[in-house]
């Protein structure tokens, strides 16, 4: 059971990611790897500036797509949109 709620955390951190960094859609499955990857990095970062959306499910998410804004940030100075 906590494989499938950490993979609807995922799926719903990348979206949100992806919403707020506009052309940065990876698809269900890159949206899944960008949020889980994302609430490593979301956790890592908000422990290091000692702040926190709080426990459960909707801080999980906030987290998550507070990392995946980071690493999708991170992505388009690596690799810029070609207009």
């Amino acid at each position: 059971m906590n494989i499938i709620v950490t993979l609807i955390v995922g799926a719903l951190a990348g979206w949100l990611g992806s919403l707020i960094i506009r052309g940065s859609g990876f698809g269900l499955i890159g949206n899944i790897v960008i949020g889980i990857l994302g609430s490593f990095v979301g956790t890592w970062v908000l422990g290091k500036l000692n702040f926190g959306f709080g426990g459960g499910f909707v801080g999980s998410v906030l987290t998550g797509a507070a990392g995946a804004i980071v690493i999708l940030v991170i992505v388009r100075i690596i690799f810029p949109p070609k207009n």
